[in-house]
Protein backbone atom coordinates (compact mmCIF):
# COMPACT_ATOMS: atom_id res chain seq x y z
CA UNK A 1 0.00 0.00 0.00
CA UNK A 2 1.59 3.56 -1.20
CA UNK A 3 1.97 6.32 0.42
CA UNK A 4 0.13 8.12 -1.55
CA UNK A 5 -2.78 6.46 -1.15
CA UNK A 6 -2.40 6.93 2.61
CA UNK A 7 -2.12 10.48 1.70
CA UNK A 8 -5.47 10.71 0.51
CA UNK A 9 -6.86 8.43 3.10
CA UNK A 10 -5.58 10.86 6.01
CA UNK A 11 -7.04 13.71 4.57
CA UNK A 12 -10.06 12.41 3.60
CA UNK A 13 -12.86 13.79 6.21
CA UNK A 14 -10.26 14.77 9.39
CA UNK A 15 -7.58 16.99 7.72
CA UNK A 16 -10.35 19.06 6.31
CA UNK A 17 -11.03 20.13 9.69
CA UNK A 18 -8.37 22.04 9.96
CA UNK A 19 -8.49 25.57 10.21
CA UNK A 20 -9.55 28.03 7.01
CA UNK A 21 -11.17 24.80 5.30
CA UNK A 22 -13.94 25.85 3.11
CA UNK A 23 -16.84 23.38 2.88
CA UNK A 24 -18.44 22.63 -0.73
CA UNK A 25 -22.19 24.15 -0.79
CA UNK A 26 -24.88 22.26 0.70
CA UNK A 27 -26.44 19.43 -1.27
CA UNK A 28 -29.86 18.65 -2.19
CA UNK A 29 -31.64 16.22 0.76
CA UNK A 30 -29.21 17.38 3.26
CA UNK A 31 -30.15 19.80 5.82
CA UNK A 32 -27.84 22.44 7.68
CA UNK A 33 -27.52 23.54 11.04
CA UNK A 34 -29.81 27.00 10.59
CA UNK A 35 -32.46 24.85 8.63
CA UNK A 36 -32.48 22.86 11.88
CA UNK A 37 -32.46 25.56 13.72
CA UNK A 38 -35.12 27.66 11.73
CA UNK A 39 -37.86 24.15 12.01
CA UNK A 40 -37.02 23.61 15.54
CA UNK A 41 -38.32 27.51 16.42
CA UNK A 42 -41.35 27.25 14.09
CA UNK A 43 -42.15 23.08 14.92
CA UNK A 44 -40.58 22.19 18.21
CA UNK A 45 -43.46 21.27 20.70
CA UNK A 46 -41.33 22.17 23.90
CA UNK A 47 -41.38 25.89 22.30
CA UNK A 48 -45.37 25.56 21.35
CA UNK A 49 -46.17 24.76 25.01
CA UNK A 50 -44.01 28.22 26.25
CA UNK A 51 -45.81 30.33 23.34
CA UNK A 52 -49.02 28.75 24.90
CA UNK A 53 -47.76 30.75 27.95
CA UNK A 54 -46.88 34.04 26.23
CA UNK A 55 -50.57 34.24 24.32
CA UNK A 56 -51.74 33.39 27.85
CA UNK A 57 -50.21 36.61 29.57
CA UNK A 58 -50.73 38.70 26.75
CA UNK A 59 -54.43 38.07 27.23
CA UNK A 60 -54.24 38.84 31.27
CA UNK A 61 -53.01 42.12 30.48
CA UNK A 62 -55.77 42.94 27.93
CA UNK A 63 -57.90 41.70 30.40
CA UNK A 64 -56.43 43.46 33.60
CA UNK A 65 -56.77 47.06 31.63
CA UNK A 66 -60.46 46.09 31.08
CA UNK A 67 -60.85 47.69 34.60
CA UNK A 68 -60.80 51.03 32.92
CA UNK A 69 -63.62 50.31 30.46
CA UNK A 70 -66.77 52.25 31.66
CA UNK A 71 -69.59 49.96 33.09
CA UNK A 72 -72.90 50.33 31.87
CA UNK A 73 -76.00 49.44 33.58
CA UNK A 74 -79.71 48.99 33.03
CA UNK A 75 -82.33 48.47 35.62
CA UNK A 76 -85.70 47.90 35.17
CA UNK A 77 -88.71 47.40 37.59
CA UNK A 78 -92.53 47.32 37.96
CA UNK A 79 -94.90 46.13 40.92
CA UNK A 80 -98.24 46.54 41.58
CA UNK A 81 -99.82 46.41 45.33
CA UNK A 82 -103.65 46.31 46.37
CA UNK A 83 -105.01 46.24 49.97
CA UNK A 84 -108.22 46.53 52.12
CA UNK A 85 -108.67 50.25 52.24
CA UNK A 86 -109.14 51.03 56.03
CA UNK A 87 -110.62 54.76 55.43
CA UNK A 88 -113.62 55.47 53.45
CA UNK A 89 -112.18 58.91 52.70
CA UNK A 90 -108.65 57.57 51.09
CA UNK A 91 -110.24 54.94 48.31
CA UNK A 92 -113.38 53.17 48.53
CA UNK A 93 -112.73 49.08 49.43
CA UNK A 94 -109.37 48.45 47.58
CA UNK A 95 -106.59 50.72 48.52
CA UNK A 96 -103.64 49.89 45.19
CA UNK A 97 -101.02 51.48 43.40
CA UNK A 98 -98.68 50.10 40.87
CA UNK A 99 -94.97 51.57 39.87
CA UNK A 100 -92.59 51.38 38.02
CA UNK A 101 -88.95 52.70 37.49
CA UNK A 102 -86.26 52.76 34.49
CA UNK A 103 -83.09 53.65 35.57
CA UNK A 104 -79.51 53.78 33.61
CA UNK A 105 -76.02 54.02 34.81
CA UNK A 106 -72.41 54.36 33.37
CA UNK A 107 -69.42 54.50 36.17
CA UNK A 108 -66.20 54.93 34.83
CA UNK A 109 -62.97 53.83 37.02
CA UNK A 110 -60.49 56.65 37.42
CA UNK A 111 -56.60 56.77 37.25
CA UNK A 112 -56.15 57.04 40.96
CA UNK A 113 -58.71 54.75 42.42
CA UNK A 114 -61.33 56.81 42.22
CA UNK A 115 -65.34 56.45 40.17
CA UNK A 116 -67.00 58.53 38.24
CA UNK A 117 -70.79 57.28 37.73
CA UNK A 118 -73.47 58.87 36.09
CA UNK A 119 -76.75 57.90 37.15
CA UNK A 120 -80.42 58.57 35.14
CA UNK A 121 -83.54 57.07 37.13
CA UNK A 122 -87.19 57.95 36.26
CA UNK A 123 -90.43 55.93 37.64
CA UNK A 124 -94.14 56.45 37.34
CA UNK A 125 -96.71 56.00 40.29
CA UNK A 126 -100.26 55.68 40.26
CA UNK A 127 -102.64 55.31 42.51
CA UNK A 128 -106.61 55.19 43.10
CA UNK A 129 -106.17 58.03 46.70
CA UNK A 130 -108.28 60.51 46.81
CA UNK A 131 -105.79 62.51 48.68
CA UNK A 132 -103.59 61.95 45.58
CA UNK A 133 -103.30 65.82 43.64
CA UNK A 134 -100.95 64.51 41.11
CA UNK A 135 -101.55 61.34 40.09
CA UNK A 136 -99.82 59.67 37.96
CA UNK A 137 -96.71 60.99 39.39
CA UNK A 138 -93.76 61.00 36.80
CA UNK A 139 -90.42 61.62 38.21
CA UNK A 140 -86.84 61.57 36.81
CA UNK A 141 -83.53 62.62 38.63
CA UNK A 142 -80.02 63.00 36.90
CA UNK A 143 -77.11 62.51 39.33
CA UNK A 144 -73.80 63.02 39.26
CA UNK A 145 -71.56 61.31 42.24
CA UNK A 146 -67.67 60.87 42.14
CA UNK A 147 -65.89 58.77 44.99
CA UNK A 148 -62.03 58.96 45.86
CA UNK A 149 -59.47 56.91 48.42
CA UNK A 150 -57.31 59.11 50.30
CA UNK A 151 -55.28 56.86 52.21
CA UNK A 152 -56.55 52.79 51.32
CA UNK A 153 -56.58 52.56 47.53
CA UNK A 154 -55.33 56.10 46.54
CA UNK A 155 -52.43 56.46 43.70
CA UNK A 156 -51.54 55.64 40.08
CA UNK A 157 -49.42 52.39 41.32
CA UNK A 158 -52.05 51.00 43.63
CA UNK A 159 -54.81 51.62 41.55
CA UNK A 160 -52.81 50.25 38.13
CA UNK A 161 -50.99 47.04 40.05
CA UNK A 162 -53.04 44.57 38.43
CA UNK A 163 -52.19 46.02 35.11
CA UNK A 164 -48.53 46.65 36.09
CA UNK A 165 -48.49 43.14 37.49
CA UNK A 166 -49.72 41.59 34.15
CA UNK A 167 -46.96 43.49 32.11
CA UNK A 168 -44.62 42.17 34.14
CA UNK A 169 -45.56 38.80 33.86
CA UNK A 170 -46.32 38.75 30.12
CA UNK A 171 -42.51 39.84 30.04
CA UNK A 172 -41.34 37.29 32.55
CA UNK A 173 -43.38 34.93 29.84
CA UNK A 174 -41.25 36.89 27.14
CA UNK A 175 -37.94 36.14 28.83
CA UNK A 176 -39.29 32.38 29.37
CA UNK A 177 -40.13 31.62 25.79
CA UNK A 178 -36.08 33.54 24.95
CA UNK A 179 -34.38 31.10 27.57
CA UNK A 180 -36.84 28.06 26.37
CA UNK A 181 -35.60 29.39 22.59
CA UNK A 182 -31.94 29.38 23.74
CA UNK A 183 -32.29 25.77 25.17
CA UNK A 184 -33.92 24.88 21.88
CA UNK A 185 -30.94 26.11 19.75
CA UNK A 186 -28.08 24.68 22.06
CA UNK A 187 -30.11 21.39 21.88
CA UNK A 188 -30.46 21.59 18.35
CA UNK A 189 -26.67 22.37 18.16
CA UNK A 190 -25.43 19.82 20.23
CA UNK A 191 -27.11 17.12 18.53
CA UNK A 192 -26.41 18.31 14.82
CA UNK A 193 -22.77 18.11 15.71
CA UNK A 194 -22.97 15.11 17.50
CA UNK A 195 -24.63 13.06 15.09
CA UNK A 196 -21.98 14.74 12.59
CA UNK A 197 -19.01 13.38 14.74
CA UNK A 198 -21.20 9.84 15.20
CA UNK A 199 -21.36 9.71 11.10
CA UNK A 200 -17.75 10.74 10.69
CA UNK A 201 -16.38 8.50 12.88
CA UNK A 202 -18.51 5.51 11.33
CA UNK A 203 -16.71 6.79 8.13
CA UNK A 204 -13.27 6.49 9.97
CA UNK A 205 -14.05 2.78 11.26
CA UNK A 206 -15.34 1.38 7.74
CA UNK A 207 -12.05 3.01 6.44
CA UNK A 208 -9.86 1.81 9.32
CA UNK A 209 -12.28 -2.42 8.50
CA UNK A 210 -11.18 -1.53 4.55
CA UNK A 211 -7.58 -0.92 5.92
CA UNK A 212 -7.49 -4.30 7.85
CA UNK A 213 -9.66 -6.56 5.43
CA UNK A 214 -6.37 -5.11 2.72
CA UNK A 215 -4.42 -6.17 4.97
CA UNK A 216 -5.57 -9.58 5.47
CA UNK A 217 -6.25 -9.86 2.01
CA UNK A 218 -1.95 -9.61 1.44
CA UNK A 219 -1.58 -12.20 4.14
CA UNK A 220 -3.93 -14.44 2.66
CA UNK A 221 -1.85 -14.33 -0.70
CA UNK A 222 1.16 -14.74 1.20
CA UNK A 223 -0.22 -17.90 3.08
CA UNK A 224 -1.28 -19.27 -0.04
CA UNK A 225 2.20 -18.52 -1.73
CA UNK A 226 4.54 -20.17 1.62
CA UNK A 227 5.61 -17.05 2.36
CA UNK A 228 3.30 -16.70 5.82
CA UNK A 229 2.67 -19.45 8.12
CA UNK A 230 -1.16 -19.35 8.17
CA UNK A 231 -1.78 -18.94 11.85
CA UNK A 232 0.15 -15.16 11.50
CA UNK A 233 -3.63 -14.38 10.29
CA UNK A 234 -5.26 -15.05 13.00
CA UNK A 235 -4.77 -11.68 14.33
CA UNK A 236 -5.60 -9.81 11.44
CA UNK A 237 -8.75 -11.67 11.43
CA UNK A 238 -9.91 -10.95 15.00
CA UNK A 239 -9.09 -7.55 14.72
CA UNK A 240 -11.49 -7.28 11.82
CA UNK A 241 -14.24 -9.19 13.22
CA UNK A 242 -13.52 -6.25 15.92
CA UNK A 243 -13.87 -3.51 13.84
CA UNK A 244 -16.40 -4.76 12.35
CA UNK A 245 -18.70 -4.92 15.78
CA UNK A 246 -17.17 -0.80 16.64
CA UNK A 247 -18.81 0.08 13.04
CA UNK A 248 -22.39 -1.98 14.29
CA UNK A 249 -22.03 0.24 17.40
CA UNK A 250 -21.23 3.40 15.40
CA UNK A 251 -24.24 2.83 12.99
CA UNK A 252 -26.47 2.42 16.41
CA UNK A 253 -25.07 5.75 17.34
CA UNK A 254 -26.30 7.48 14.35
CA UNK A 255 -29.53 6.14 14.31
CA UNK A 256 -29.88 7.53 18.19
CA UNK A 257 -28.97 11.13 16.77
CA UNK A 258 -31.07 10.91 13.86
CA UNK A 259 -34.15 10.14 16.18
CA UNK A 260 -33.13 12.64 18.63
CA UNK A 261 -32.60 15.59 15.73
CA UNK A 262 -36.47 14.43 14.48
CA UNK A 263 -37.89 14.99 17.66
CA UNK A 264 -36.14 18.32 18.19
CA UNK A 265 -37.17 19.58 14.52
CA UNK A 266 -40.67 18.01 14.99
CA UNK A 267 -39.97 16.38 11.41
CA UNK A 268 -43.09 14.62 11.17
CA UNK A 269 -41.74 11.24 10.25
CA UNK A 270 -40.31 10.14 13.26
CA UNK A 271 -41.41 6.26 12.88
CA UNK A 272 -39.49 6.71 9.18
CA UNK A 273 -36.28 5.21 8.35
CA UNK A 274 -35.35 7.90 6.30
CA UNK A 275 -32.18 9.15 7.67
CA UNK A 276 -31.60 13.00 8.20
CA UNK A 277 -27.85 14.05 6.45
CA UNK A 278 -26.03 17.07 7.61
CA UNK A 279 -24.94 19.35 5.27
CA UNK A 280 -22.41 20.73 7.37
CA UNK A 281 -18.94 20.18 8.87
CA UNK A 282 -18.29 22.35 12.30
CA UNK A 283 -15.71 25.60 11.57
CA UNK A 284 -12.31 25.55 12.84
CA UNK A 285 -12.53 29.50 14.28
CA UNK A 286 -10.73 31.18 17.17
CA UNK A 287 -13.27 32.67 19.42
CA UNK A 288 -11.77 35.32 21.68
CA UNK A 289 -13.21 36.92 24.36
CA UNK A 290 -12.36 37.31 28.17
CA UNK A 291 -13.98 36.47 31.51
CA UNK A 292 -15.72 40.16 32.00
CA UNK A 293 -16.66 40.72 28.38
CA UNK A 294 -18.59 37.65 28.69
CA UNK A 295 -20.36 38.08 31.86
CA UNK A 296 -21.06 41.42 31.02
CA UNK A 297 -23.00 40.16 27.66
CA UNK A 298 -24.67 37.76 30.24
CA UNK A 299 -26.25 40.09 32.82
CA UNK A 300 -27.67 42.01 29.35
CA UNK A 301 -29.08 39.69 27.34
CA UNK A 302 -29.69 36.02 29.38
CA UNK A 303 -33.11 35.68 29.74
CA UNK A 304 -33.71 34.15 33.29
CA UNK A 305 -31.76 37.09 34.65
CA UNK A 306 -34.53 39.29 33.10
CA UNK A 307 -36.82 37.39 34.42
CA UNK A 308 -35.28 37.44 37.52
CA UNK A 309 -35.50 41.29 37.74
CA UNK A 310 -38.66 41.21 36.61
CA UNK A 311 -39.77 39.03 39.45
CA UNK A 312 -38.58 42.00 41.81
CA UNK A 313 -40.48 44.65 40.13
CA UNK A 314 -43.75 42.43 41.08
CA UNK A 315 -42.70 41.72 44.47
CA UNK A 316 -42.05 45.70 44.66
CA UNK A 317 -45.45 46.03 43.57
CA UNK A 318 -46.70 43.57 46.08
CA UNK A 319 -44.87 45.12 48.86
CA UNK A 320 -45.88 48.91 48.07
CA UNK A 321 -49.72 47.65 47.83
CA UNK A 322 -49.53 46.20 51.03
CA UNK A 323 -48.23 48.98 52.64
CA UNK A 324 -50.84 51.08 51.17
CA UNK A 325 -53.46 48.17 52.46
CA UNK A 326 -52.28 48.87 56.26
CA UNK A 327 -52.98 52.51 56.33
CA UNK A 328 -57.17 53.65 57.28
CA UNK A 329 -59.39 54.04 54.50
CA UNK A 330 -60.42 57.71 53.96
CA UNK A 331 -63.12 58.45 51.43
CA UNK A 332 -64.17 61.35 49.44
CA UNK A 333 -67.98 61.12 48.53
CA UNK A 334 -69.39 64.33 46.08
CA UNK A 335 -72.69 63.77 44.56
CA UNK A 336 -74.28 66.80 42.41
CA UNK A 337 -78.05 65.83 41.01
CA UNK A 338 -80.97 67.42 39.55
CA UNK A 339 -84.20 65.67 40.00
CA UNK A 340 -87.57 66.47 37.87
CA UNK A 341 -91.41 66.25 38.73
CA UNK A 342 -94.51 66.23 36.60
CA UNK A 343 -97.73 64.34 36.67
CA UNK A 344 -101.13 64.92 35.97
CA UNK A 345 -102.65 67.52 38.26
CA UNK A 346 -106.11 66.67 39.37
CA UNK A 347 -108.47 69.77 39.98
CA UNK A 348 -111.08 69.57 42.83
CA UNK A 349 -113.94 71.26 43.56
CA UNK A 350 -112.67 73.97 45.77
CA UNK A 351 -109.67 72.72 45.63
CA UNK A 352 -110.41 70.60 48.68
CA UNK A 353 -109.96 66.84 47.58
CA UNK A 354 -112.07 65.63 50.28
CA UNK A 355 -114.97 66.37 48.41
CA UNK A 356 -113.84 63.56 45.97
CA UNK A 357 -115.07 65.67 43.21
CA UNK A 358 -113.09 66.33 40.62
CA UNK A 359 -113.33 69.24 38.10
CA UNK A 360 -110.68 68.37 35.52
CA UNK A 361 -107.31 67.34 34.99
CA UNK A 362 -104.27 69.28 33.63
CA UNK A 363 -101.88 66.17 31.69
CA UNK A 364 -98.36 66.48 32.53
CA UNK A 365 -95.81 63.65 31.21
CA UNK A 366 -92.51 62.13 31.80
CA UNK A 367 -91.24 64.31 29.11
CA UNK A 368 -91.41 67.38 31.20
CA UNK A 369 -89.81 65.76 34.49
CA UNK A 370 -87.20 64.61 32.07
CA UNK A 371 -86.83 67.81 30.80
CA UNK A 372 -86.59 69.71 34.19
CA UNK A 373 -83.95 67.08 35.26
CA UNK A 374 -81.65 67.18 32.42
CA UNK A 375 -81.76 71.08 32.46
CA UNK A 376 -80.62 71.29 35.81
CA UNK A 377 -83.75 73.33 36.83
CA UNK A 378 -83.39 71.91 40.46
CA UNK A 379 -79.93 71.51 41.60
CA UNK A 380 -78.45 69.85 44.75
CA UNK A 381 -75.01 68.73 46.05
CA UNK A 382 -73.54 67.09 48.79
CA UNK A 383 -69.81 66.38 49.69
CA UNK A 384 -68.78 63.65 52.39
CA UNK A 385 -65.62 62.41 53.89
CA UNK A 386 -65.86 59.08 55.75
CA UNK A 387 -62.95 57.42 57.53
CA UNK A 388 -62.85 53.28 58.77
CA UNK A 389 -60.25 52.13 60.61
CA UNK A 390 -60.45 48.59 60.67
CA UNK A 391 -58.44 47.42 64.37
CA UNK A 392 -56.31 44.33 61.80
CA UNK A 393 -54.28 47.22 59.79
CA UNK A 394 -53.68 48.88 63.18
CA UNK A 395 -52.49 46.03 65.27
CA UNK A 396 -51.63 43.58 62.31
CA UNK A 397 -48.50 44.22 60.18
CA UNK A 398 -48.59 40.32 58.52
CA UNK A 399 -49.83 41.20 55.18
CA UNK A 400 -46.60 43.73 54.42
CA UNK A 401 -44.16 41.74 56.20
CA UNK A 402 -45.18 39.03 54.21
CA UNK A 403 -44.52 40.61 51.23
CA UNK A 404 -41.27 42.52 52.27
CA UNK A 405 -40.25 38.87 53.00
CA UNK A 406 -41.05 37.78 49.36
CA UNK A 407 -38.91 40.87 48.14
CA UNK A 408 -35.94 40.78 50.14
CA UNK A 409 -35.73 36.64 49.01
CA UNK A 410 -36.23 37.67 45.06
CA UNK A 411 -33.34 39.95 45.64
CA UNK A 412 -31.32 37.57 47.06
CA UNK A 413 -32.11 34.93 44.47
CA UNK A 414 -30.78 37.33 42.17
CA UNK A 415 -27.73 37.69 43.20
CA UNK A 416 -26.95 33.84 43.74
CA UNK A 417 -28.23 33.35 40.16
CA UNK A 418 -25.87 36.12 39.28
CA UNK A 419 -23.30 34.42 41.28
CA UNK A 420 -23.53 31.09 39.40
CA UNK A 421 -23.67 32.86 35.87
CA UNK A 422 -20.55 33.52 36.71
CA UNK A 423 -19.29 30.60 37.69
CA UNK A 424 -21.41 29.10 34.75
CA UNK A 425 -19.21 31.90 32.18
CA UNK A 426 -15.67 31.09 33.92
CA UNK A 427 -16.12 27.28 32.72
CA UNK A 428 -17.29 28.12 29.70
CA UNK A 429 -14.71 30.45 28.69
CA UNK A 430 -11.87 28.08 29.83
CA UNK A 431 -13.83 25.43 28.24
CA UNK A 432 -13.21 27.05 24.86
CA UNK A 433 -10.00 28.06 25.19
CA UNK A 434 -8.86 24.24 26.60
CA UNK A 435 -11.02 22.69 23.41
CA UNK A 436 -8.84 24.71 21.38
CA UNK A 437 -5.60 23.59 22.16
CA UNK A 438 -7.12 20.52 22.52
CA UNK A 439 -8.13 20.38 18.53
CA UNK A 440 -4.54 22.00 17.72
CA UNK A 441 -3.10 19.04 19.63
CA UNK A 442 -5.00 16.30 18.42
CA UNK A 443 -4.70 17.76 14.82
CA UNK A 444 -1.14 17.25 15.12
CA UNK A 445 -1.37 13.80 16.97
CA UNK A 446 -3.64 12.49 13.59
CA UNK A 447 -0.89 13.65 11.30
CA UNK A 448 2.14 11.79 13.25
CA UNK A 449 0.08 8.77 13.46
CA UNK A 450 -0.56 8.75 9.66
CA UNK A 451 3.95 9.17 9.39
CA UNK A 452 4.17 6.45 11.70
CA UNK A 453 1.47 4.24 9.54
CA UNK A 454 3.02 4.91 6.49
CA UNK A 455 6.48 4.07 7.17
CA UNK A 456 5.19 1.18 8.94
CA UNK A 457 3.83 -0.30 6.32
CA UNK A 458 6.92 0.41 4.12
CA UNK A 459 8.77 -1.25 6.30
CA UNK A 460 6.40 -4.62 6.06
CA UNK A 461 6.75 -4.26 2.68
CA UNK A 462 10.60 -4.72 3.01
CA UNK A 463 10.40 -7.60 5.66
CA UNK A 464 11.22 -5.36 8.63
CA UNK A 465 8.32 -4.71 10.66
CA UNK A 466 4.85 -7.15 11.49
CA UNK A 467 1.21 -7.35 10.77
CA UNK A 468 0.69 -6.72 14.04
CA UNK A 469 1.99 -3.98 14.17
CA UNK A 470 0.81 -2.48 11.24
CA UNK A 471 -2.75 -3.21 12.74
CA UNK A 472 -1.62 -1.46 15.75
CA UNK A 473 -0.42 1.30 13.83
CA UNK A 474 -3.73 1.14 11.77
CA UNK A 475 -5.95 1.68 15.45
CA UNK A 476 -3.78 4.29 16.27
CA UNK A 477 -4.60 6.30 13.53
CA UNK A 478 -8.13 5.74 13.86
CA UNK A 479 -7.58 6.73 17.25
CA UNK A 480 -6.26 9.89 16.29
CA UNK A 481 -8.95 10.44 13.77
CA UNK A 482 -11.92 10.31 16.17
CA UNK A 483 -10.09 12.19 18.64
CA UNK A 484 -9.75 15.30 16.36
CA UNK A 485 -12.90 15.13 15.46
CA UNK A 486 -14.03 14.68 18.51
CA UNK A 487 -12.01 17.33 19.97
CA UNK A 488 -13.06 19.75 17.35
CA UNK A 489 -17.09 18.80 18.01
CA UNK A 490 -16.16 19.66 21.37
CA UNK A 491 -14.65 23.04 20.64
CA UNK A 492 -17.73 23.76 18.82
CA UNK A 493 -19.78 22.83 21.09
CA UNK A 494 -18.07 24.67 24.19
CA UNK A 495 -18.51 27.93 21.80
CA UNK A 496 -22.22 27.20 21.25
CA UNK A 497 -22.50 26.73 25.02
CA UNK A 498 -20.75 30.02 25.86
CA UNK A 499 -23.29 31.54 23.60
CA UNK A 500 -26.40 30.31 25.49
CA UNK A 501 -24.49 31.13 28.69
CA UNK A 502 -24.20 34.59 27.36
CA UNK A 503 -27.56 34.82 25.75
CA UNK A 504 -26.43 35.35 22.70
CA UNK A 505 -27.24 32.77 20.70
CA UNK A 506 -30.30 33.67 18.99
CA UNK A 507 -28.79 36.78 17.52
CA UNK A 508 -25.69 34.25 16.55
CA UNK A 509 -28.39 32.73 14.35
CA UNK A 510 -30.59 35.89 13.80
CA UNK A 511 -33.58 34.24 15.66
CA UNK A 512 -35.98 36.41 16.52
CA UNK A 513 -39.58 36.24 18.99
CA UNK A 514 -42.02 36.54 16.09
CA UNK A 515 -40.13 33.20 14.53
CA UNK A 516 -41.57 31.11 17.25
CA UNK A 517 -44.80 32.51 16.67
CA UNK A 518 -45.22 30.54 13.99
CA UNK A 519 -44.76 26.99 15.80
CA UNK A 520 -48.31 26.77 16.11
CA UNK A 521 -49.74 26.99 12.39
Amino acid sequence: MNKSFWKFIGFLGVVLLAAGTSWPQQEPGKLGLNDCIVQAVKRNLGVAVQVYSFEYYDLAVSRAKEKYLPDLSFNFKKNSQNSASFSWMDAAEVSSSSYSSYDATLSQAMPFGGKLTADLNTYKNLTNSRFSTINPVYSGTLTFSFQQPLLRDFGLQTSQKDILVARNSLDIAESDLKNTLLGTVYSVEQTYWELVLSIESLKVRRQSLKLAEDLLDQDRKKVNIGTLAPKEILSVQSDVASRKADILQAQSQVKDYVDTLKTLINAGNLKSDEDIVPAEMPPFEKKVISVDEAFALALKNRPDLQSSDLTIKNRELDYSYAKNQSLPALNLNASYWSPGISGDRILYLDDNPLTGIILGRVPGGASAAMRDALNFKYQNWSVNLSLDVPLNTVFSRAARAQAKTALDQELARLKNLEQQVYLEIRKAVRGVETNYERVNAYKLARELAEQKLAAEETKLQAGLSTTFVVLSYQRDLASAKLMELGALIDYTLSVAGLEKSMGTGLDKHHIKLTDALEVKS
